[in-house]
């Protein structure tokens, strides 16, 4: 068996991660600042772990006979960089700790990025688009996909930046107001309260399923393949179209209150080109989405008194 570092993997997708890792016979190191992470998530596995940044765990050194490192422990949402600008710092930091270890261990480096680099592009969305700056969230993301190439030609570093489209799951109530949508939906449907959405509704979104994500991300670690690949379905759906599926699932009506929308560079669709992860990675998702409002469903419903 092997043994990992998962930065944020007291996360939401790092927790599954961790999760899935410790069941398959790994050891895993997590790295986890707690920013959106929750040490609850993780508290029953047989982990070592260090609550600290990425940048700082790897100054102390404690990083030593490793196989690989995933790099999840990262500020993911753009809200997060518009309030505070020194999370492009804490991101740039931990972008370049990771890509030291991998390159002083010769090790590979699974990161993840965003599908939110492909703001204002055509669907679908293809790994060789032209990224136009948008926003300081998807330009952290660049930074580090460009420097992974930069380290890979003069390091020889193995490394894979995956492009993670709406992921939702069980796990996201640490997030809080960051969780994804199909998730605060169905928080807001189970409370009786009122889902906010912005415009008519009608914004499509390509939403996978936390397990697939994990998936993905272990398949490229065991791929001798550099670069970047899309973490999606394929298909998008509009946020109307979610909320159907959630009040067919909880068999409740569900009215939501539409505002007008306030964001200057709102993304209206996201849909995954998904070829380039299958033919490289043998990746494709397989939890469809109403399967997946019916499993977070039941997890949300254990967990009611927390949410």
């Amino acid at each position: 068996m092997s043994r990992y570092i998962v930065t944020g993997g007291a996360g939401f997708i790092g927790s599954n991660l961790v999760r899935d890792l410790v069941k398959k016979g790994h050891e895993v190191i997590v790295v986890d600042s707690m920013h959106t992470g929750s040490k609850e998530l993780i508290k029953d596995l047989d982990v070592e772990l260090y609550e600290m940044p990425v940048h700082e765990f790897y100054e102390k050194g404690n990083w030593k006979g490793i196989d690989g490192i995933y790099h999840l422990g990262k500020p993911s949402s753009s809200p997060m960089y518009k309030e505070n600008r020194e999370k492009l710092i804490e991101s740039v930091q931990g972008s370049i700790a990771v890509l030291e270890m991998a390159k002083e261990l010769n090790v590979k480096l699974v990161s993840a990025s965003t599908s939110s680099v492909y703001n204002g592009l055509p669907p679908p969305h293809r790994e060789d688009m032209i990224i136009e700056p948008t926003d300081f969230y998807t330009e952290a993301r660049i930074f580090e996909e460009r420097t992974a190439k930069v380290y890979e030609m003069l390091y020889g570093v193995k490394w894979n930046e995956m492009r993670f489209f709406s992921v939702y799951g069980p796990g996201e109530q640490y997030k809080k107001q960051y969780a994804n949508l199909v998730t605060q939906f169905l928080w807001a449907a189970m409370k009786g309260e009122e889902p906010i959405i912005y415009g008519n509704g009608e914004q499509r979104r390509d939403f996978i399923y936390v397990e697939d994500v994990v998936r993905a991300l272990e398949l490229a670690m065991a791929s001798e393949k550099n670069g970047i690949y899309n973490v999606g379905t394929g298909i998008s759906y509009s946020l109307n179209q979610v909320l159907k599926m959630i009040e067919e699932e909880l068999n409740v009506k569900i009215k939501p209150k539409y505002i007008p929308n306030p964001v200057k560079n709102y993304v209206m669709v996201t849909q995954a080109s998904t070829e380039k992860a299958y033919k490289d990675l043998g990746f494709k998702a397989e939890v469809e989405l109403r399967e997946g409002i019916r499993r977070i469903a039941k997890y949300y419903s254990s967990l009611s008194n927390t949410i």
